[in-house]
């Protein structure tokens, strides 16, 4: 049986402020009270695993030991078959230091135009795997998909990293161009989520707050 979280604040295992921005609005209706990483001066360890799962795992244990409380991390990314599931888990990496995705987004076009790149090789789907980690060690997994097909040129300013190239099956906006209500209900990290609410997730006693460790 999975945990359940009992605590009212959470540290989003993260220094991307689009991903934690999403995160807590995914969390807000639950009563759950978010810090991130960066705000609590958390150091970003290597990611070293070889899947999106093992990488959430290893955020989210980084950030519950070094603060005390629970953490969530999410790893997700960009999955394009027709590159060989590039980019992958290094699809964060593929935007370089500056995190430059308008960069990476034309690189993945560079290399299917390279390729040959016709509707069934334009074909993609987004990855999440969330980790909930405890500071004992304890940590939940949960992973959602979404998929869809790669557009060129990009197309809107909403979202964050591949978001505006990306179009879900059965919709008419990308990622980039949709309310980040509708983009909620339908995503990978939607996905994800609905599987660690329903697992670990209820409404929280406001009274049971807790506060990060001081080193």
């Amino acid at each position: 049986m999975s945990r359940r979280l009992a605590a009212a604040r959470l540290v989003i295992a993260s220094h991307n402020a689009g991903k934690v921005r999403e995160i807590a609005e995914l969390l807000a209706p639950f009563g759950v009270d978010v810090v991130s990483a960066g705000t609590l001066g958390l150091p970003e360890p290597e990611e070293t695993g070889a899947s999106f799962a093992e990488n959430a795992a290893l955020k989210a244990r980084a950030a519950a030991e070094a603060s005390g409380l629970p953490a969530l991390a999410d790893d997700s990314g960009l999955v394009v078959p027709a590159l060989g599931g590039a980019p992958g888990i290094h699809s964060a990496r593929w935007a370089g230091p500056k995190r430059d995705f308008a960069a990476a987004m034309a690189e993945v076009e560079r290399r299917l135009a390279a390729s040959g790149s016709d509707g069934a090789r334009r074909r993609a789907h987004f990855v999440c795997a969330l980790a909930l980690a405890w500071p004992d060690g304890h940590t939940e997994i949960f992973e959602g998909e979404v998929h869809g097909r790669l557009v060129w040129p990009p197309r809107g300013g909403r979202g964050f990293g591949y978001d505006p190239a990306f179009l879900a099956d059965g919709q008419t906006l990308t990622f980039g161009e949709m309310d980040p209500a509708a983009k909620h209900a339908i995503s990978h990290r939607a996905v994800a989520f609905r599987k660690l609410i329903a697992a670990c997730i209820q409404e929280i006693d406001r009274g049971g707050t807790e506060t990060p460790r001081k080193n």
